[in-house]
Protein backbone atom coordinates (compact mmCIF):
# COMPACT_ATOMS: atom_id res chain seq x y z
CA UNK A 1 0.00 0.00 0.00
CA UNK A 2 1.40 3.39 -1.00
CA UNK A 3 2.15 5.90 1.72
CA UNK A 4 -0.24 8.85 1.80
CA UNK A 5 1.30 12.27 2.41
CA UNK A 6 -0.45 14.32 5.11
CA UNK A 7 0.75 17.76 3.90
CA UNK A 8 -2.17 18.71 1.64
CA UNK A 9 -4.89 17.13 3.80
CA UNK A 10 -7.09 18.95 6.32
CA UNK A 11 -6.77 16.40 9.13
CA UNK A 12 -8.91 16.27 12.28
CA UNK A 13 -7.61 14.35 15.28
CA UNK A 14 -9.51 12.57 18.03
CA UNK A 15 -8.10 11.11 21.24
CA UNK A 16 -9.49 7.60 21.69
CA UNK A 17 -7.79 6.46 24.89
CA UNK A 18 -5.29 7.74 27.45
CA UNK A 19 -3.67 5.28 29.83
CA UNK A 20 -1.40 5.91 32.81
CA UNK A 21 1.38 3.34 32.82
CA UNK A 22 3.91 2.70 35.58
CA UNK A 23 7.47 1.43 35.50
CA UNK A 24 8.65 0.02 38.81
CA UNK A 25 12.21 1.07 39.60
CA UNK A 26 14.41 0.83 42.68
CA UNK A 27 13.06 4.05 44.21
CA UNK A 28 9.37 3.34 43.53
CA UNK A 29 7.12 3.82 40.52
CA UNK A 30 7.74 6.05 37.51
CA UNK A 31 4.49 7.13 35.86
CA UNK A 32 4.02 8.02 32.23
CA UNK A 33 1.06 8.28 29.86
CA UNK A 34 0.24 6.46 26.65
CA UNK A 35 -2.24 7.97 24.19
CA UNK A 36 -4.15 6.42 21.32
CA UNK A 37 -5.18 8.96 18.66
CA UNK A 38 -6.93 8.67 15.29
CA UNK A 39 -6.68 11.29 12.53
CA UNK A 40 -8.76 11.64 9.37
CA UNK A 41 -9.76 14.12 6.69
CA UNK A 42 -13.48 13.27 6.63
CA UNK A 43 -13.25 11.99 3.04
CA UNK A 44 -12.03 8.40 3.41
CA UNK A 45 -8.52 8.89 4.75
CA UNK A 46 -7.75 7.76 8.30
CA UNK A 47 -4.74 6.77 10.42
CA UNK A 48 -3.93 5.80 14.01
CA UNK A 49 -0.98 6.42 16.27
CA UNK A 50 0.27 5.61 19.75
CA UNK A 51 2.40 7.98 21.78
CA UNK A 52 3.99 7.68 25.20
CA UNK A 53 5.48 10.44 27.35
CA UNK A 54 5.65 11.70 30.92
CA UNK A 55 2.96 14.34 30.23
CA UNK A 56 -0.40 13.83 28.51
CA UNK A 57 -0.11 16.66 25.90
CA UNK A 58 3.31 15.39 24.79
CA UNK A 59 1.96 11.82 24.46
CA UNK A 60 -0.96 13.12 22.35
CA UNK A 61 1.40 15.15 20.13
CA UNK A 62 3.60 12.07 19.55
CA UNK A 63 0.54 9.95 18.74
CA UNK A 64 -0.72 12.52 16.20
CA UNK A 65 2.68 12.57 14.48
CA UNK A 66 2.67 8.77 14.24
CA UNK A 67 -0.95 8.71 13.02
CA UNK A 68 -0.09 11.10 10.16
CA UNK A 69 2.54 8.60 9.00
CA UNK A 70 0.11 5.64 8.94
CA UNK A 71 -2.73 7.00 6.78
CA UNK A 72 -4.89 4.66 4.70
CA UNK A 73 -7.47 5.54 2.02
CA UNK A 74 -10.73 3.69 1.40
CA UNK A 75 -13.82 4.33 -0.80
CA UNK A 76 -16.97 5.92 0.65
CA UNK A 77 -20.31 5.63 -1.16
CA UNK A 78 -23.27 7.84 -0.16
CA UNK A 79 -21.81 8.51 3.31
CA UNK A 80 -21.42 4.78 4.03
CA UNK A 81 -19.16 1.91 3.02
CA UNK A 82 -19.85 0.08 -0.28
CA UNK A 83 -20.19 -3.42 1.23
CA UNK A 84 -20.09 -5.46 4.44
CA UNK A 85 -16.62 -5.97 5.86
CA UNK A 86 -15.00 -7.74 8.81
CA UNK A 87 -11.77 -6.39 10.30
CA UNK A 88 -9.52 -8.54 12.48
CA UNK A 89 -6.52 -7.73 14.62
CA UNK A 90 -5.26 -9.89 17.45
CA UNK A 91 -8.31 -11.05 19.38
CA UNK A 92 -10.42 -8.08 18.23
CA UNK A 93 -13.02 -8.46 15.49
CA UNK A 94 -15.05 -5.54 14.13
CA UNK A 95 -18.06 -6.19 11.91
CA UNK A 96 -19.13 -3.22 9.73
CA UNK A 97 -22.31 -3.07 7.64
CA UNK A 98 -23.40 -0.28 5.28
CA UNK A 99 -26.55 1.54 6.37
CA UNK A 100 -29.18 3.65 4.59
CA UNK A 101 -28.99 7.46 4.69
CA UNK A 102 -30.10 8.93 8.02
CA UNK A 103 -29.07 5.96 10.16
CA UNK A 104 -26.04 7.64 11.72
CA UNK A 105 -22.99 5.97 13.22
CA UNK A 106 -24.12 3.02 15.32
CA UNK A 107 -20.85 1.85 16.87
CA UNK A 108 -19.11 1.69 20.24
CA UNK A 109 -16.31 3.87 21.62
CA UNK A 110 -13.08 3.22 19.72
CA UNK A 111 -14.79 2.14 16.48
CA UNK A 112 -17.01 5.25 16.54
CA UNK A 113 -13.97 7.55 16.86
CA UNK A 114 -12.32 6.01 13.78
CA UNK A 115 -15.50 6.18 11.69
CA UNK A 116 -16.23 9.81 12.69
CA UNK A 117 -12.83 11.16 11.62
CA UNK A 118 -12.94 9.00 8.47
CA UNK A 119 -16.05 10.84 7.27
CA UNK A 120 -18.60 8.02 7.39
CA UNK A 121 -22.10 9.21 8.37
CA UNK A 122 -24.19 6.03 8.11
CA UNK A 123 -22.89 2.65 9.32
CA UNK A 124 -23.71 -0.14 11.73
CA UNK A 125 -20.64 -1.60 13.44
CA UNK A 126 -20.20 -4.23 16.13
CA UNK A 127 -17.07 -4.98 18.13
CA UNK A 128 -16.80 -8.69 18.88
CA UNK A 129 -14.52 -10.47 21.40
CA UNK A 130 -11.82 -8.00 22.46
CA UNK A 131 -12.86 -4.53 23.63
CA UNK A 132 -9.27 -3.36 24.08
CA UNK A 133 -9.20 0.07 22.35
CA UNK A 134 -5.81 -0.55 20.68
CA UNK A 135 -6.90 -3.87 19.11
CA UNK A 136 -10.35 -2.53 18.23
CA UNK A 137 -8.95 0.49 16.37
CA UNK A 138 -6.44 -1.69 14.51
CA UNK A 139 -9.22 -4.17 13.58
CA UNK A 140 -11.38 -1.30 12.30
CA UNK A 141 -8.53 0.02 10.16
CA UNK A 142 -7.86 -3.50 8.89
CA UNK A 143 -11.49 -3.79 7.79
CA UNK A 144 -11.57 -0.34 6.18
CA UNK A 145 -8.34 -1.03 4.26
CA UNK A 146 -9.85 -4.23 2.82
CA UNK A 147 -12.84 -2.39 1.28
CA UNK A 148 -12.90 -2.73 -2.49
CA UNK A 149 -14.20 -0.01 -4.81
CA UNK A 150 -17.19 -1.46 -6.74
CA UNK A 151 -16.36 0.41 -9.98
CA UNK A 152 -12.77 -0.87 -10.12
CA UNK A 153 -13.98 -4.42 -9.41
CA UNK A 154 -16.43 -4.24 -12.32
CA UNK A 155 -13.67 -3.06 -14.67
CA UNK A 156 -11.40 -5.85 -13.39
CA UNK A 157 -14.08 -8.42 -14.21
CA UNK A 158 -14.83 -6.86 -17.60
CA UNK A 159 -18.36 -5.78 -16.75
CA UNK A 160 -20.02 -2.44 -17.39
CA UNK A 161 -22.17 -0.62 -14.88
CA UNK A 162 -25.85 -1.20 -15.62
CA UNK A 163 -28.23 1.72 -15.89
CA UNK A 164 -31.19 1.59 -13.48
CA UNK A 165 -34.27 0.42 -15.38
CA UNK A 166 -37.41 2.51 -15.11
CA UNK A 167 -40.74 0.74 -14.80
Amino acid sequence: MARIESEGLNLKDKVVYINRVAKVVKGGRRFSFSALVVVGDGEGTVGMGKGKASEVPEAIRKAIEQAKKSLIKFPIRDGSIPHRVIGKFGSGIVLMNPAPKGTGIIAGGAVRAVLEVAGIQDIVAKSIRSHNPFNTVKATLNGLSSIKDPNSLMKLRGKVEEEPQEA
